[in-house]
């Protein structure tokens, strides 16, 4: 069922589109986080009116709880969570990094400790794919070790022989492909070579997509867009690119201008539950006294249920009495506002005028709105 079709391309900035069981997915896009089968703070009709094609869950936090069992059984996790749109589930490789005091590490795979009571747990590239084959997400990952920054080259090179080891092991023991897609991580650190080396031997197995793993991990921002670019002259035309755990508006942007599809970031979902909010002007962080009496909208061009609703007076409010109400409305539009930016940049793609509107949107997306 999985097909992904280059549209049209702008410099190196590239438009597509991705067919799945559960619909298409015009790239670049944007896709919310639901680390446990739910994108905080908003319902499944929420993320369908702020636009959002696709959402992402957790291999290993789904298969700690509930279990990936009690998902297949109630149908998949579509079903469970009543969400009838793409599904992307990651492997587990992040928490390999992000719970290292509760894991270790053999060439057979990785032995968590659960950090919710402290059971035993295996992770092996092939019960990765059981699991996510059981979860029935559109997109499944492989099954990689995330090396953390900073690492030696001695280090890195060690993770990436695991983790190739273990995309061809999960790709041996992959076999629901009619419904599923099955993506291959590019790791390497912050070294050309090493990707490279990562990025061919992942070709070899032929995956139907490539994500680019271990950035956004600490390394300067200047490393993170010299692979992201280094790679876009390795990694197939024919294959969407997905830079994973990435990241701010301007992240999205200039990640896009080096050839990139596909993105996920809790950041906009964790940031506006604290009040700091993504605007097309930069970031609000609402909890500040002089929105104390502004009654405008947060973005007086913005069609979010938010901005057509309530004023920034009362979303300062809000947030400030800690309700839950300040939180939906601050995440419902930081969500509308990362799919609108998508919309913006294919449209820009499209028309062929991708480095005016990089020029444009740049320069007030990373300030605080005064």
């Amino acid at each position: 069922m999985f097909n992904f079709t280059l549209q049209k391309t702008s410099g190196k900035a590239r438009a597509g589109i991705m067919k799945t069981e559960h619909g298409e997915i015009l790239t670049p896009v944007f896709m919310p986080v639901g680390t446990l089968g739910t994108v905080k703070a908003m319902s499944p009709k929420e993320l369908e009116e702020v636009q959002a094609q696709i959402i992402l869950g957790n291999t290993y936090h789904l298969y700690i709880r509930p279990g990936h069992t009690l998902i297949q059984k109630a149908g998949g996790l579509h079903q469970f969570i009543s969400w009838n749109h793409p599904i992307l589930t990651d492997s587990g490789g992040f928490q390999v990094m992000s719970l290292a005091a509760l894991r270790k590490i053999s060439k057979e795979g990785v032995k968590f400790q659960s950090h919710i009571d402290g059971s035993p747990h295996i992770f092996t590239p092939e019960k990765v794919i059981e699991i996510q084959e059981a979860l029935g997400a559109d997109i499944i990952m492989s099954f990689d070790e995330c090396p953390p920054y900073p690492s030696t080259r001695k280090y890195v090179e060690k993770s990436l022989a695991t983790t190739l080891d273990w995309a061809e092991r999960g790709k041996k023991a992959f076999t629901n492909y009619k419904h599923q897609a099955l993506f291959g991580i590019v790791q390497g650190g912050i070294y050309e070579d090493l990707r490279e080396k990562s990025a061919l031997e992942l070709m070899e197995m032929d995956f139907d997509g490539y994500g680019i793993g271990g950035l956004a991990v600490g390394e300067e921002k200047e490393d993170l867009l010299r692979i992201t670019s280094f790679l876009n002259d390795i990694l197939p035309i024919d294959k969407p690119r997905y830079l994973m755990g990435v990241g701010t508006p301007s992240d999205l942007l200039n990640n896009i201008d080096r050839g990139i599809d596909m993105f996920d970031c809790v950041m906009p979902t964790r940031n506006a539950r604290k009040g700091s909010i993504f605007t097309r002007y930069g970031k609000m962080i609402i909890k500040a006294a002089r929105y104390k009496d502004d009654f405008s909208p947060i973005d007086p061009l913005c069609g979010c249920y938010t901005c057509t609703h309530f004023s920034r007076a009362y979303i300062r409010h809000l947030i400030t009495m800690n309700e839950i109400l300040g939180m939906r409305l601050t995440t419902i539009h930081s969500l509308w506002f990362y799919q609108e930016l998508m919309q913006m940049a294919r449209k820009a793609i499209w028309e062929n005028k991708w480095n005016e509107f990089l020029a444009e949107m740049l320069p007030t997306l990373d300030r605080i709105v005064q």
